[in-house]
C-alpha cells in the first residue's frame, strides 16, 4: 500500500464533487492532513463513519461560535518556547507542529496555524532548565507529533534527558500508532533506542491516543507489538468526540479493546474548547453519563481512565452528578495548594467547560 501524504481535499476522490466546494471553505480556516493508510480506513458508504468523522473537515467547523486557540492557557505556563512547566513535577516539551494526520477536534490548531513558533527548537536550553530544577521527575515529549522528528534527534534528545539523574519518566504523547504505524514499527534504531533508554528503574511511557476501535488494525498491533518488545510501558488517553467515542457502546468497546492488548486506558479527556471544537464536543453531564455507561462493561483493567478536562488552572476530574448538582476535583492542579481541591457546582445540563458553571455551592479540600 502507498503511505502517500494527502493535504488537499481535492486529492480523495471518494469525496463528492459537489461536497468539495462546501468544504474547500473549512479548509481554508483549518488545514486538513491524513495519509492513504488511515483513509483506508473509512467506510465511504457510512455517511456516519466515525474515521472519516475524525480526519475529513466538516462544514460545522467554521460555524461554531468557539474563539481562540489555547483553551488551556498554555502560554501562561510556557517558560521558553516549546517548554511549558505547569505541574510541578512535570515539564512538557512540544517538540512539533506537524502530525501523521490532523485530527478535527485538535485543540493546538495554534501549532500549524496561528503560532509555529512555540515548538521547541533549543534542546539545550530545554535541558539545561530541567536539569536546573530537580522538582522535575517527569518529562512529557509531545507536539504535534514528537515521532515526525527524525529519529536522530530523538536518540539525541533522549541521550540528553538520561543523563539528569532526577528525571525518571520520560513520556511521548503520539497518535502515530493510530495515524501511521509503520513509522514506529519500520524503524529499528528508534525501537532498539526506546529499549536502551527505558531503564528498569526509569521507563519510557508512550501515551496513545485510540479514539475508535476501528483504529486498531493489524498495523497498529504490530506498532504495539514493537513498543511492548522495546519495554515500552503503554496507555492511552481518548477524549470524548460526539459522533465517534460519545455512544457507551463504542467507548466500552475501545476500553476493554485497549485492555487486551495490552494499552492501559488513561484519560477520558473533555474536548477542549478551541475555534472549531463545538460540533464534536459533549455537555460534561452527558458526558459524564456515557463515561459510567460504558465502565459497566468492562473489567477493572478496562475501566482504569478518569474523565478529566485540562483546564488552565489544572486537571480536573468530573468526579460524581446528584440530582441537583456536579462535583469536580483536582486531579492535578497548577496551584499545588488546590491539589484534590473537590468543587461542588449546581447543575448545567447546557456546560462544556468548567468556566460554564458559575453557581458555586461549596469548595473544601480532603482532610
Amino acid at each position: 500500500m502507498n503511505y502517500k501524504m494527502k493535504t488537499k481535499l481535492k486529492q480523495i476522490r471518494e469525496i463528492p464533487v459537489a461536497d468539495l466546494d462546501k468544504l474547500s471553505k473549512v479548509e481554508e480556516i483549518y488545514p486538513f492532513k491524513a495519509n492513504e493508510y488511515y483513509l483506508s480506513l473509512i467506510n465511504w458508504n457510512d455517511p456516519a463513519d466515525p474515521i472519516k468523522r475524525l480526519i475529513i473537515p466538516n462544514i460545522n467547523e467554521i460555524e461554531d461560535n468557539w474563539k481562540g486557540f489555547d483553551p488551556s492557557d498554555e502560554k501562561k505556563y510556557t517558560v521558553i518556547p516549546g517548554l511549558e512547566h505547569k505541574y510541578t513535577s512535570v515539564c512538557l516539551l512540544l517538540l512539533s507542529n506537524v502530525c501523521a494526520g490532523i485530527c478535527r477536534y485538535c485543540f493546538r490548531k495554534r501549532l500549524f496555524k496561528v503560532n509555529k513558533k512555540d515548538i521547541l527548537k533549543d534542546y539545550e536550553k530545554a535541558i539545561e532548565y530541567i536539569k536546573k530544577h530537580k522538582e522535575i521527575n517527569n518529562v512529557l515529549i509531545t507536539g504535534g507529533d514528537p515521532f515526525i522528528v527524525k529519529t536522530e534527534k530523538l536518540i539525541y534528545l533522549l541521550k540528553r534527558i538520561r543523563e539528569i539523574e532526577h528525571v525518571k519518566i520520560v513520556r511521548f504523547g503520539t497518535r502515530m500508532p493510530q495515524f501511521f504505524p509503520m513509522r514506529i514499527y519500520k524503524d529499528p534504531k528508534l525501537l532498539s533506542a526506546l529499549k536502551d533508554y527505558s531503564k528498569t528503574d526509569k521507563r519510557i511511557y508512550v501515551v496513545t491516543h485510540y479514539v475508535h476501535e476501528k483504529e486498531i488494525t493489524e498495523e497498529s498491533l504490530r506498532c504495539i507489538d514493537s513498543l511492548i518488545n522495546a519495554n515500552v510501558i503503554l496507555a492511552n488517553q481518548t477524549p470524548l468526540i460526539k459522533g465517534i467515542s460519545d455512544s457507551p457502546k463504542s467507548l466500552s468497546i475501545l476500553f476493554n479493546k485497549l485492555s487486551y492488548i495490552g494499552v492501559a486506558p488513561y484519560y477520558i479527556f473533555q474536548c477542549r474548547p478551541a475555534a472549531g471544537n463545538k460540533s464534536f464536543s459533549v455537555p460534561i453531564e452527558a458526558g459524564f453519563k456515557i463515561v459510567e455507561e460504558a465502565k459497566r462493561y468492562c473489567s477493572g483493567l478496562a475501566k482504569r481512565a478518569k474523565y478529566v478536562m485540562s483546564h488552565s488552572t489544572g486537571k480536573v476530574e468530573i468526579l460524581a452528578l446528584t440530582e441537583k448538582n456536579i462535583i469536580f476535583k483536582y486531579h492535578r492542579a497548577a496551584d499545588v495548594k488546590n491539589s484534590g481541591k473537590i468543587m461542588i457546582f449546581k447543575r448545567n445540563k447546557n456546560a462544556y467547560w468548567l468556566d460554564d458553571y458559575k453557581d458555586l455551592i461549596e469548595e473544601c479540600y480532603i482532610k
